[in-house]
């Protein structure tokens, strides 16, 4: 899988950042390279059909290579005062005591505004260094399931994230799409058939 793009919401730029930082993404940059379809191959080619893969099985490389690199999967951090413990796809410790946090979106819009919303408590209660937000492009989007979160259906509100000039840490959102498009590569799982395909994956 490629990375097209790289937004910074909050931090001046993704460049004289901390050693920690930016190794951190690094880190995320070389995973999303670690996503195929399908599995075992090279690249991830995804069968160009309109609404017609699942995403759920999309992060199983992003999430193995994390894991690889010494991050903490599906973690249930408190990030502030009043906010459930909510699931984060991928956490670094730090030397300083905090954390930097990975999601990759599987939800519709919404849960990509929570997500934002979730790191940026994180950062502003001091337990998070800072975040990044992984997103399908719009070339990426149309092939998979109907309103799943997306880079151009969010990007009218990275001003809003921007005016948070209190909040001092780091925090991105980077678009992914595919490597290249082949009718003859088998569908992604949806529902269910995702997760189990997702459970088994990131157990081997």
């Amino acid at each position: 899988m490629k990375l097209v793009h790289e937004e910074v919401l909050l931090g001046s730029s993704l460049t004289g950042l901390s050693k920690e930082i930016a190794d951190c993404l690094d880190d995320v940059r070389s995973a999303i390279g670690n996503v195929v379809w399908p599995e075992k191959s090279r690249k991830f080619t995804i069968c160009p059909v309109v609404d017609g893969n699942g995403v759920l099985p999309i992060k199983v490389g992003f999430m193995q290579k994390l894991k690889r690199l010494g991050w903490k999967l599906e973690d249930r951090p408190v990030l502030a005062k009043g906010l459930g413990p909510g699931k984060v796809d991928a956490l670094k410790p730090l030397s300083d005591g905090r954390q930097f946090a990975a999601e990759w979106e599987t939800g519709n819009i919404s849960s990509s505004h929570r997500a934002l919303n979730k790191m940026c408590m994180g950062i502003l209660e001091g337990h998070l260094a800072g975040g990044v937000l992984i997103l399908p492009d719009r070339d990426l989007y149309r092939y998979l399931t109907q309103r799943i979160g997306n880079y151009k259906e969010l990007a009218p509100y990275f001003p809003v994230y921007r005016q948070l000039k209190a909040i001092k840490g780091s925090l991105a959102v980077f678009a992914v799409s595919y490597d290249q498009t082949s009718n003859k590569i088998a569908l992604i799982p949806k529902g269910m058939d995702g997760h189990s395909f997702r459970r088994r994956s990131l157990t081997n």
